[in-house]
Parts: C-alpha cells; structure tokens; sequence
C-alpha cells in the first residue's frame, strides 16, 4: 500500500511539474519571439478566461473529490491550465509543438485521475475549457515557421522567419 501511495505522489508531482513546464512554454515562446506581445496577450486572455470559467464552475457545481475532499472536484483546474496551454502553443506555434504538449497535458489529466483528485470527467470538462478558451483568443503567429527535424540520428528545430 505504502508503494502505490508513493507512486501516485510521484505521478501528482510529475504531473504538477508538466503543467507549469507548458504554461512556461507558451507564455515562454511569445517572450522568445521578437515582437510577439499580441501572443502574450493572447495567452493572458486564454488564461484568464480558462481560469474563470473553471473556478466559476468549481463554485456553482460543488462536487466533491473522489478522495473525499469536499466540493472542488468539477473541473478540473489543472487539466483547464494544461489543456489551455498545449492549445495556445498548437493554434499560435502550429501542430508540430502542439502534439507534445497536448501529450503532456493529456499526462496532466491523467495524474488527477491516477492521483484520487479528480473523475475523468472532470479532467475531460477542464480539457474542453483550456481547448476552447485558447482557440477562442490565439491566432496563429504569421511570420514564425517551426518544425523539428530528424535526420541520420540528429535532432533539431528549423526555424523559418518571413521578413
């Protein structure tokens, strides 16, 4: 019992860790790329609105957690965040960055999952917010191509600016 119990603070912690590391990532690349303060804006938006939403739900549902803990369950705020982030970095980077860190997010919901925190519906109501808050405010940054690139054994990111 005492092992499962480690595992699942570990799988939290790791999951905990993923969601701040894409929120990093998406405000992160807005900071990186020269001129892009719309970007920013457009995850504050996303953020926020993601945020009230979630926390506004949180307060009229009241559902309790399936540990036991009392009435924060629905949804789930650290799915919201996660999905909210791997969407900003999708819709505004394009695909190619937004397919790891929806995989990292999806690794976020199910942390809450494994964790006793959440019922997979609430990580999946606070995916669907963190998904439509992004598409609702990001648009896809113009000037910026990014795509990674294998080739015999190397990796790397080609990047292509349009002046």
């Amino acid at each position: 019992m005492l092992q499962q119990s480690a595992t699942a603070d570990n799988t939290e912690k790791n999951g905990d860790n993923i969601q701040l590391l894409i929120l990093a990532l998406g405000l992160g690349g807005t900071l990186f790329y020269e001129d892009d303060y719309q970007g920013s804006i457009q995850f504050i938006q996303s953020f926020a609105s993601s945020q009230i939403i979630t926390e506004g739900l949180k307060l009229v549902v009241e559902k309790e957690r399936p540990n036991g803990n009392c009435c924060n369950s629905f949804p789930s705020g650290h799915a919201s965040k996660a999905f909210m982030g791997a969407s900003f970095i999708h819709k505004r980077y394009g695909l190619n960055f937004g397919i790891p860190a929806y995989f990292g997010a999806s690794y976020v919901a199910y942390s809450r999952v494994y964790a006793d925190k959440h019922y997979v519906e609430d990580v999946l109501a606070g995916a669907i917010i963190g998904v439509v808050s992004s598409f609702y405010f990001t648009t896809r940054y113009k000037n910026l191509d990014i795509i990674p690139v294998v080739y015999n054994g190397t990796y790397g990111i080609n990047f292509s600016k349009k002046w």
